[in-house]
Protein backbone atom coordinates (compact mmCIF):
# COMPACT_ATOMS: atom_id res chain seq x y z
CA UNK A 1 0.00 0.00 0.00
CA UNK A 2 1.40 3.38 -0.97
CA UNK A 3 1.99 6.29 1.37
CA UNK A 4 1.96 9.27 -0.98
CA UNK A 5 3.57 12.51 0.16
CA UNK A 6 4.41 15.77 -1.62
CA UNK A 7 7.69 17.69 -1.70
CA UNK A 8 8.42 21.03 -3.37
CA UNK A 9 11.99 21.98 -4.30
CA UNK A 10 13.81 24.34 -6.65
CA UNK A 11 17.33 23.84 -7.88
CA UNK A 12 17.68 26.14 -10.86
CA UNK A 13 15.78 25.49 -14.06
CA UNK A 14 12.77 23.26 -13.39
CA UNK A 15 13.43 21.31 -16.58
CA UNK A 16 16.56 19.90 -14.90
CA UNK A 17 15.06 18.93 -11.57
CA UNK A 18 11.98 17.49 -13.26
CA UNK A 19 14.14 15.23 -15.47
CA UNK A 20 16.16 14.05 -12.45
CA UNK A 21 13.17 13.08 -10.33
CA UNK A 22 11.32 11.38 -13.18
CA UNK A 23 14.01 8.69 -12.96
CA UNK A 24 13.83 8.14 -9.19
CA UNK A 25 12.11 5.03 -7.85
CA UNK A 26 9.13 5.87 -5.67
CA UNK A 27 8.34 9.10 -7.51
CA UNK A 28 4.78 8.95 -8.80
CA UNK A 29 4.50 12.39 -10.41
CA UNK A 30 6.60 15.52 -11.04
CA UNK A 31 4.99 18.86 -11.89
CA UNK A 32 6.99 21.96 -12.87
CA UNK A 33 5.82 25.24 -11.42
CA UNK A 34 6.51 28.39 -9.44
CA UNK A 35 6.58 29.19 -5.74
CA UNK A 36 7.90 31.68 -3.22
CA UNK A 37 6.96 34.92 -4.89
CA UNK A 38 5.50 38.14 -3.59
CA UNK A 39 3.26 39.04 -6.52
CA UNK A 40 -0.30 37.76 -6.01
CA UNK A 41 -2.02 35.56 -8.55
CA UNK A 42 -0.79 32.90 -10.95
CA UNK A 43 2.48 34.10 -12.53
CA UNK A 44 3.49 33.28 -16.08
CA UNK A 45 6.83 31.93 -17.24
CA UNK A 46 7.63 35.27 -18.83
CA UNK A 47 6.95 37.08 -15.54
CA UNK A 48 9.08 34.57 -13.62
CA UNK A 49 11.98 35.01 -16.07
CA UNK A 50 11.96 38.75 -15.41
CA UNK A 51 13.02 38.02 -11.83
CA UNK A 52 10.56 40.65 -10.60
CA UNK A 53 7.91 38.38 -9.04
CA UNK A 54 10.18 36.73 -6.46
CA UNK A 55 9.04 33.26 -7.51
CA UNK A 56 11.45 30.38 -7.98
CA UNK A 57 11.20 27.73 -10.66
CA UNK A 58 10.31 24.62 -8.66
CA UNK A 59 8.98 21.13 -9.02
CA UNK A 60 6.35 19.46 -6.93
CA UNK A 61 7.08 15.78 -6.42
CA UNK A 62 4.47 13.22 -5.41
CA UNK A 63 6.34 10.24 -3.98
CA UNK A 64 5.65 7.01 -2.12
CA UNK A 65 7.31 7.35 1.26
CA UNK A 66 7.29 3.55 1.62
CA UNK A 67 9.73 3.44 -1.33
CA UNK A 68 11.61 6.76 -1.05
CA UNK A 69 12.03 8.68 2.18
CA UNK A 70 11.78 12.46 2.22
CA UNK A 71 15.36 12.56 3.49
CA UNK A 72 16.62 10.43 0.58
CA UNK A 73 14.67 12.64 -1.82
CA UNK A 74 16.43 15.70 -0.37
CA UNK A 75 19.84 14.05 -0.59
CA UNK A 76 19.24 13.31 -4.28
CA UNK A 77 18.08 16.91 -4.77
CA UNK A 78 21.09 18.41 -2.98
CA UNK A 79 23.62 16.27 -4.85
CA UNK A 80 22.23 16.83 -8.36
CA UNK A 81 22.49 20.64 -8.38
CA UNK A 82 24.90 23.15 -6.83
CA UNK A 83 23.38 24.22 -3.50
CA UNK A 84 26.33 26.54 -2.79
CA UNK A 85 25.65 29.20 -5.41
CA UNK A 86 23.25 31.98 -4.49
CA UNK A 87 20.55 32.66 -7.10
CA UNK A 88 22.38 30.77 -9.81
CA UNK A 89 22.75 27.38 -11.45
CA UNK A 90 25.34 27.33 -14.20
CA UNK A 91 24.52 30.07 -16.71
CA UNK A 92 21.03 30.58 -15.25
CA UNK A 93 21.10 33.62 -12.97
CA UNK A 94 18.47 35.32 -10.83
CA UNK A 95 16.31 34.63 -7.79
CA UNK A 96 14.06 32.44 -9.93
CA UNK A 97 16.95 29.93 -10.07
CA UNK A 98 17.70 29.84 -6.35
CA UNK A 99 18.21 26.61 -4.46
CA UNK A 100 15.18 26.21 -2.21
CA UNK A 101 13.22 23.64 -0.23
CA UNK A 102 9.60 24.62 0.40
CA UNK A 103 8.41 22.51 3.30
CA UNK A 104 4.80 21.37 3.66
CA UNK A 105 4.85 20.78 7.43
CA UNK A 106 7.10 21.05 10.46
CA UNK A 107 8.47 17.52 10.01
CA UNK A 108 9.64 18.36 6.50
CA UNK A 109 11.23 21.54 7.86
CA UNK A 110 13.16 19.61 10.53
CA UNK A 111 14.21 16.96 8.00
CA UNK A 112 15.43 19.63 5.55
CA UNK A 113 17.45 21.38 8.25
CA UNK A 114 19.02 18.08 9.32
CA UNK A 115 19.88 16.98 5.76
CA UNK A 116 21.54 20.32 4.99
CA UNK A 117 23.48 20.15 8.25
CA UNK A 118 24.70 16.62 7.41
CA UNK A 119 25.64 17.47 3.82
CA UNK A 120 27.30 20.86 4.36
CA UNK A 121 30.73 19.42 5.29
CA UNK A 122 30.79 17.49 1.99
CA UNK A 123 30.77 20.66 -0.14
CA UNK A 124 33.72 22.97 -0.78
CA UNK A 125 31.55 26.03 -0.14
CA UNK A 126 28.74 26.75 2.32
CA UNK A 127 25.26 25.52 1.34
CA UNK A 128 22.97 28.49 0.65
CA UNK A 129 19.76 26.55 0.03
CA UNK A 130 16.74 28.42 1.36
CA UNK A 131 14.27 26.52 3.58
CA UNK A 132 10.86 28.19 3.55
CA UNK A 133 7.23 27.25 4.17
CA UNK A 134 5.20 26.46 1.07
CA UNK A 135 2.57 29.15 0.75
CA UNK A 136 1.42 28.54 -2.82
CA UNK A 137 2.38 26.41 -5.79
CA UNK A 138 1.46 27.48 -9.30
CA UNK A 139 1.69 24.89 -12.06
CA UNK A 140 3.80 26.02 -15.02
CA UNK A 141 2.43 26.18 -18.52
CA UNK A 142 1.91 22.92 -20.42
CA UNK A 143 5.00 23.36 -22.62
CA UNK A 144 7.19 23.25 -19.48
CA UNK A 145 5.85 19.90 -18.30
CA UNK A 146 7.82 16.76 -19.21
CA UNK A 147 10.25 19.05 -21.02
CA UNK A 148 13.35 16.86 -21.26
CA UNK A 149 11.43 13.79 -22.40
CA UNK A 150 9.74 15.89 -25.08
CA UNK A 151 12.93 17.70 -26.21
CA UNK A 152 15.95 15.45 -25.51
CA UNK A 153 17.93 16.77 -28.49
CA UNK A 154 17.33 20.46 -27.76
CA UNK A 155 20.66 22.20 -27.00
CA UNK A 156 19.91 23.07 -23.36
CA UNK A 157 18.78 19.50 -22.72
CA UNK A 158 21.89 17.98 -24.31
CA UNK A 159 24.42 20.25 -22.65
CA UNK A 160 22.85 20.93 -19.24
CA UNK A 161 20.29 18.26 -18.35
CA UNK A 162 21.97 15.14 -19.77
CA UNK A 163 25.10 15.65 -17.59
CA UNK A 164 22.87 16.07 -14.51
CA UNK A 165 21.18 12.77 -15.34
CA UNK A 166 24.57 11.09 -15.74
CA UNK A 167 25.55 12.41 -12.30
CA UNK A 168 22.27 11.12 -10.85
CA UNK A 169 22.85 7.67 -12.35
CA UNK A 170 26.39 7.58 -10.98
CA UNK A 171 25.64 8.80 -7.45
CA UNK A 172 22.22 7.24 -6.87
CA UNK A 173 22.00 4.11 -9.05
CA UNK A 174 20.35 2.23 -6.18
CA UNK A 175 17.47 4.76 -6.07
CA UNK A 176 16.50 4.69 -9.75
CA UNK A 177 13.49 3.14 -11.44
CA UNK A 178 14.13 -0.14 -13.21
CA UNK A 179 14.74 0.42 -16.93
Amino acid sequence: MSNLKVATVGGGCFWCTEAVFQEVNGVEKVVSGYSGGTVPGHPTYREICSGLTGHAEVIQITFDENVLSYEDLLIIFMTTHDPTTLNRQGADRGTQYRSVIFYHDEQQKRSAEEVLKQLNPHFDNQIVTEISPLEAFYEAEKEHQDYYRSNPNQGYCSFVITPKLQKLRQLHADKLKAS
